[in-house]
């Protein structure tokens, strides 16, 4: 179904009825921590829809959880929602009583500025951890971005960069395609770069969304469509696509406090209402899965320092759990990581972190090869546990482009899972490690 979706622009304007804006508040405070010598980057955005939208959520299953998601989940009862207000700079996490007044003062604060009923709003948060909200800076930047709020491409790319923190670039789709007789638009928005492994589930509880209904930076994302689709319907359909995209991505094993994927849908198309048993669903499922793993892969490319990107498939394991387990050992594994960035094809480091992992394996059925992206032309370095007759030089360059595959085929059943991962580089290790004489440059 991937063909029949047009690439287009405007990401969250794309779709009728949105307007979005972004904003500089100087939410973080100029010279505070990394990411400051952005200067004046844009730091508080506005997605609103002309009408009320059904909403759909998915959100860090992290048990120390920030104010903005269990506001978001509250919200989520009542099915609809009009705007999203987003920052970056602060992530309103671990700041207790007063962190929770405030997430709710600033959905509030935007109800009023935009003359919306009380419950309208969702809200959104991304930044340091620990630190009370600069609630000034945030009420002059949501007067700022109501005045702001627009329609264009502009617009849409004002807000995505005002969501970023340690991004290099913003991340943004939107694709067109027919559903029912009417043209219907996805379009998103997402920022992720640093702390990226997320675990999400519709309300925050454990365990996280897996395919198929299995077991201090943040990744945020936000769609808006102009589909009509009914409540339970839309929430279906984000699970699956969360749980096949942004649930398996990982740049360093980290999952965040403030983990979010909202959906708004305000039926502006004029399409039939879906629900779940309409024949059309499964091409919306399909357009809200590819708008998902786009912007998903987009995060891991821009990993912090990351060189490589790695799509770690594993096939043949006895549960959907056990395909899951191995592909992320693998895919968390620093050793496994380093080499990657090293253009080493270790394969003693993989099988090591596919032993270690809680799947069922057996060290004789084990089979590890190389290839292409998306290609089934493999180059087997492993082969029920012993070394094939590949030789070195071979295996280095399956293991040089920029991306590639690797697959572990544990021939113990028919489950498999997949990870989107990135190498472990220098970079990041000079990006995070802070450094105690220059205190400005810790705690961003």
């Amino acid at each position: 179904m991937k063909s029949s979706f047009k690439s287009i622009n405007g990401s969250v304007i794309a779709p009728k009825g949105f307007r979005a804006s972004g904003v500089f508040c100087d939410i973080k405070r100029i010279g505070t921590g990394k990411g400051s010598n952005k200067g004046q980057k844009r730091d508080l955005a506005l997605i609103v829809s002309d009408t009320p939208a059904t909403v759909a959520g998915m959100f860090t299953t992290n048990q120390v959880c920030a104010a903005p998601v269990k506001v978001c989940v509250e919200r989520m009862k009542r099915g609809t929602a009009q705007v999203v207000v987003v920052n970056s700079g602060n992530a309103n996490a671990c700041t207790g009583r007063q962190g929770m007044a405030d997430a709710r003062a600033m959905v509030a604060f935007t109800e009023q500025a935009l003359d919306l009923p009380a419950g309208s709003a969702l809200v959104g948060s991304t930044g340091r951890i620990g630190m009370i909200m600069p609630m000034d800076n945030v009420r002059a930047g949501i007067v700022d971005a109501a005045v702001e709020l627009g329609a264009t491409a502009a617009h849409a790319a004002n807000a995505a960069e005002a969501i970023m923190t340690s991004d290099s670039r913003p991340k943004q789709i939107a694709i067109e395609f027919k559903l029912g007789g009417k043209t219907v638009r996805l379009g998103g928005m997402c920022k992720g770069a640093g702390m990226i492994q997320p675990g999400m589930s519709a309300t925050g509880a454990r365990p996280a969304a897996l395919p198929h209904g299995g077991l201090h930076a943040t990744m945020l994302c936000f769609i808006t469509t102009d589909v009509a689709i009914e409540a339970r319907a839309l929430k279906t359909a984000l699970n699956e696509a969360v749980a096949n995209s942004f649930n398996r991505i990982t740049v360093d094993g980290d999952m965040s406090t403030n983990d979010t994927v909202l959906v708004l849908a305000n039926g502006q198309a004029g399409n039939k209402r879906l629900t779940a048993r309409d024949s059309q669903f499964a091409l919306f499922q399909s357009a809200l899965n590819h708008v998902c793993l786009e912007l998903a892969k987009m995060i891991v490319r821009d990993g912090e320092g990351v060189h490589r990107v790695v799509t770690v498939r594993v096939t043949g394991a006895k549960t959907i759990q056990d395909a899951d387990a191995a592909a992320r050992a693998v895919a968390n594994s620093s050793l496994v990581k380093t080499s990657w960035h090293g253009g080493d094809p270790n394969w003693g480091r993989i099988i090591d972190a596919i032993g270690y992992s809680s799947a069922t394996v057996v060290e004789e059925k084990i089979d590890i090869g190389y290839s292409a992206g998306g290609s089934k032309k493999i180059l087997w370095s492993l082969k029920r546990g012993q070394p094939t007759k590949a030789t070195f030089k071979q295996l280095c360059q399956a293991v040089a482009p920029k991306e590639f595959d690797l697959h572990i085929q544990l021939n113990l059943g028919k489950s498999q899972a997949v990870m989107y991962a990135a190498d472990l580089t220098e970079e990041y290790v000079d990006f995070n490690k802070g450094d105690v004489g220059d205190p400005a440059s810790l705690g961003g």
